[in-house]
């Protein structure tokens, strides 16, 4: 694999890595909130192993399963050579995706692999050579509060690395990027993490972002709302995927944390504690944005961002959203959406661009969006139906 200037050797990553598990370092990913009836024990807990992930199936892992959510990921955004064929690469990908996750890859160095999950997209270049008019075709548009550099917007391959063992990421990730070995260059690669998952109600639960509130809430939670608003129905070749959008955000937080709470509550909507709408009722019920006050106030203010950012405002979809907490290159987040619509995503943030209290605290700057290819098996190879 070529690796872009600014990156390290192969050799010094690896020396890299072995210093990061002597140390101990945590990053983090994970799958959406926990369902109502499932009881697996908790990711991280002492004495308990997490569950193994099949990696065959209709749809890829590590969007809507495991359950409960993983707390660690690492993604890697990476392009194609110019003559690279993708059908057979994607093809090894699977296959190496199968032998990690199931543990029987030497490349794991003697690790478990646990509940690792391996999730793989394709940029709108890679989707447009198989037809123009086909889901993840098109671009992400360019938004205000942007400070991109060019190699940290867009990009050909998405792999999205899950676990609850951090050690398991820059392990998997080697072993995937020495399997495409020169095919690929990488663009850039963000370790995250998220919180501890915190109950909100009707058997969900949510974690909370690096602003101290619960993130989350709202999801395409039920069978019917993800058949709806997240997967893929069609064309065939894409059936059963997704698409996502990739956005690492810095965060003000020390103009942010010098709010009181009061006006932190009103900058979301919710309440920092609970995660309850400003207009009363429970964390997993909808905010009630036409309830006012005696004096004819809203209390959900005007510029809230549950207000700003609600489906029903902006006529969209619901999207499966996911915040993980950054250290490098800043504080941030790295906000990870899936919907099988990318306008929930455009509309949303166009609508949010305009008087989002939240998005002044906020600088993006890097910025993809994938089709997250449908599931694949032994007899249907990762990517064989588009690049077949």
């Amino acid at each position: 694999m070529r690796r872009a200037d600014h990156h390290p050797s192969r050799r010094t990553f690896l020396d890299v890595t072995g210093a990061m598990m002597a140390a101990g370092l945590t990053a983090g990913c994970t799958s959406d909130s926990a369902q109502p009836g499932r009881h697996a024990p908790t990711p991280g807990t002492p004495g308990t192993t997490p569950m193994p992930v099949p990696a065959a199936g209709r749809h890829q892992a590590g969007i809507t399963v495991p359950q409960p959510a993983q707390p660690n990921l690492l993604a890697v955004v990476a392009d194609l050579g110019a003559t690279v064929a993708p059908g057979p690469l994607l093809a090894e990908l699977g296959q190496a995706i199968r032998t990690l996750t199931a543990g029987t890859d030497t490349r794991l160095l003697g690790l478990q692999p646990g509940d690792l999950t391996v999730t793989v997209g394709v940029g709108p270049r890679l989707v447009r050579t198989a037809g123009a008019s086909l889901p993840g075709a098109a671009d992400l548009p360019r938004f205000s509060r942007e400070r991109i550099a060019p190699r940290a917007r867009g990009g050909d391959l998405l792999i999205q690395i899950c676990a609850s063992d951090a050690l398991l990421l820059p392990v998997v990730a080697a072993a995937l990027l020495d399997q495409a070995g020169h095919r690929i260059r990488e663009r850039w690669r963000q370790s995250a993490r998220r919180g501890t998952n915190v109950s909100v109600g009707k058997g969900l639960t949510a974690p909370r972002n690096p602003l101290g509130f619960i993130d989350g809430i709202v999801g395409p939670h039920t069978t019917a709302e993800r058949q709806r608003d997240l997967w893929l129905a069609g064309p065939p070749a894409v059936a059963g995927g997704t698409l996502a959008v990739l956005r690492r955000m810095e965060l003000d937080l020390p103009r942010f944390a010098a709010l009181s709470v009061a006006e932190q509550e009103a900058v979301f909507g919710r309440r920092r504690a609970s995660g309850v709408p400003l207009s009363g009722g429970a964390a997993a019920s909808g905010p009630q944005l036409g309830a006012k006050t005696p004096d004819g106030r809203y209390l959900v203010p005007a510029d809230a961002h549950v207000r700003r950012a609600h489906a029903t405002v902006v006529g969209v979809g619901l999207m499966l959203r996911r915040s993980y907490s950054t250290d490098e290159p800043a504080p941030g987040l790295l906000f990870i959406s899936f919907q099988n619509d990318l306008r929930t995503f455009t509309a949303t943030l166009t609508h949010m661009d305009t008087s989002d209290a939240l998005l002044s605290f906020t600088t993006t700057t890097a910025s993809a969006t994938f089709l997250i290819l449908p599931g694949f098996d032994r007899q249907h190879p990762l990517g064989s139906e588009l690049f077949g």
